[in-house]
Order: structure tokens, then C-alpha cells, then sequence
């Protein structure tokens, strides 16, 4: 019921650095062949920092930590691809079911793999009105009680950020800016005097290792650790604004709902932005890879 790839077990055994990553953006989150070139990329930079990649996923029924080129390109092309969450591995396993896993089913394997540091693009949260109140990411739950460092570009900016920080501080999980005092918002820029604060700031990869090493010895559970989207390819606040407005008031009127929102809007405002959005999300997800490869390799006492 669960296999991780031999270079990966051979690295856990050894002590040595890896870094979990995730396979919805793969499946579900951009489009063939970017999903394919950013999975690949995103491996690539983990290897260059010095650390072992290990791409999760659910492969036919069988949790699976560290897929092969084989398996990514499968992943990236096939059809009804089931988006996981914590809730549906079990399905998913009982099932034989091929299933992309989100940030909160793999923080559980990579944990189960006994892997510390995970990275991603950007972060699920608690949604925008007109949803519910309580339509809220399992990613956040599953941080305050599971001890892997996720490296992101703070939540994706199609969420309630005030809000989806706040359920992050109730659960105890800390939000480290990575060289920056203020809350990343995915694909954006930082705005200017008015972003909002994370709980600590860093400057390296040695000062978020010892921050989250010292985190767990003290009984914490998971932690952020939030890297600004590279400035050449960030959108503009204003421009995404104006956009995101669009997709909402789309998806409203198109009744859609609950897993559903977060694809469709992220795949509607690559359209509205002519394609701006598409290009920052694949590039902090690359940078992303390469930090948290930087930290794992701290860790592992590099």
C-alpha cells in the first residue's frame, strides 16, 4: 500500500537531503506540455541545490513517493486523473484509482516517507465570498499537525489572505518570509506598504531550517516558509485585481463550486492576463523547488 522509489528510501536511510513534490499542478493545475516542462524543471533544480527529488502521487492504488520520468509524462497526458486530498487517499488506495495528490495528501506521504521539507506553487486557504464561510483548505489543517516545512509563494491570490492567515496562526503554524516581512501572494508582486505581515522573518536557507527544526523539537506540527514570485515575471496587483473580479463573478454565475473553483479560476485568469499568470505560477514553482532543496540540504546538516 505504499512504495517509495529506491533512490528516495536510499536517501532517507542515508540522511541525506530530499524534497517532496506534489503532482496536482501536474494533473490539474497547468496545461500540457507546461505541466510536463515545470515538473521536470522542478526536479532538475532540487538535484542542482543538492537534494533528491521525490514528485507523490497515487499511482493505481498505491501512494507512491518518488515518481519516474515515465510515470510524470503518464500524469502529465492522461484524462480523469482524481485530485486527492488528505480525505481521499484511502479511496483512492481502495480504489486502484491514478490520483494527482494536493499540498495536504502530500505532506501526509511525504511524512509517512519520513521527508521534512515539501514544495509547492502556492497554498489553499479559506475562499473569497460568495463561499461559504467554512470552505476552507484542508492544506491548513493538515500544516497545524504535520511536521514537514512547506515552501510556497505564500496561498494563491484567488483566496480571503486576512483570513487564511488567521486560521494559520489558531493552528500554530508559523509563516516565514523568506527575505521579506510581508505575506507573498502567489503570482503577484509584493504591495507596496501594504502587503500583510508574516509571523518571522529570514534571510537564508540555514536561518527557516533552524527556525522549523526548532518548531518540531517543540512539539509543532508544520510550518511555511513564504518566497516572494520572482519580480521579472510577477503580475501586477492591479492587473490581477481587475481580472480576478472577471472570474469570479464567472464562476458565480456558472454556479461552480467547492473543488472546482480554484481550477477554474486559475486556468480563467491565465486567459484574462493573455497568459501572465501561467508564466509566473511556473516560474515560482521552479524557484520554489530550488529553495526548498536549499533548506533540506541545511536540515540534513549541509
Amino acid at each position: 500500500m505504499f512504495h517509495v522509489s529506491p533512490e528516495v528510501a536510499d536517501a532517507v536511510r542515508g540522511g541525506r537531503p530530499v524534497v517532496a513534490l506534489e503532482s496536482t499542478l501536474i494533473a490539474h493545475g497547468l496545461p500540457f506540455p507546461a505541466n510536463l516542462d515545470t515538473a521536470l524543471e522542478s526536479e532538475a533544480a532540487v538535484r542542482a541545490a543538492g537534494a533528491i527529488p521525490a514528485t507523490v502521487a497515487v499511482w493505481h492504488g498505491v501512494p507512491t513517493v518518488g515518481l519516474t520520468g515515465e510515470q510524470l509524462r503518464e500524469l502529465a497526458t492522461a484524462t480523469g486523473v482524481v485530485k486527492a486530498s488528505r480525505r481521499d487517499l484511502g479511496a483512492a488506495v481502495a480504489l486502484r484509482q491514478l490520483a494527482a495528490t494536493t499540498v495536504s495528501a502530500t505532506m501526509a506521504l511525504a511524512h509517512k516517507a519520513e521527508i521534512r521539507v515539501f514544495a509547492t506553487g502556492g497554498l489553499g486557504g479559506a475562499h473569497r465570498p460568495p463561499a461559504p464561510a467554512s470552505d476552507i483548505s484542508a492544506d491548513l489543517t493538515e500544516l497545524g499537525r504535520t511536521p514537514v516545512l512547506v515552501v510556497c509563494a505564500g496561498a494563491k491570490s484567488i483566496l480571503d489572505l486576512p483570513r487564511t492567515l488567521e486560521l494559520l496562526e489558531t493552528l500554530g503554524v508559523p509563516v516565514l518570509g523568506y527575505r521579506t516581512a510581508a505575506f507573498p501572494e502567489f503570482y503577484l508582486g509584493l504591495r507596496e506598504g501594504a502587503g500583510l505581515p508574516v509571523s518571522a522573518r529570514v534571510e537564508s536557507p540555514a536561518e527557516a531550517a533552524a527556525v522549523f527544526a526548532a518548531h518540531v523539537q517543540l512539539g509543532g506540527g508544520g510550518a511555511l516558509l513564504a518566497q516572494p514570485c520572482p519580480a521579472d515575471v510577477a503580475v501586477a496587483p492591479a492587473a490581477f485585481d481587475a481580472a480576478l473580479a472577471v472570474a469570479l463573478a464567472e464562476a458565480a454565475a456558472a454556479g461552480i463550486r467547492g473543488p472546482a473553483v480554484t481550477p477554474f479560476l486559475l486556468a480563467r485568469l491565465a486567459e484574462l492576463t493573455a497568459g501572465r499568470t501561467l508564466a509566473a505560477n511556473r516560474a515560482l514553482i521552479v524557484a520554489n523547488a530550488a529553495l526548498a532543496a536549499e533548506v533540506a540540504v541545511k536540515l540534513a546538516g549541509g
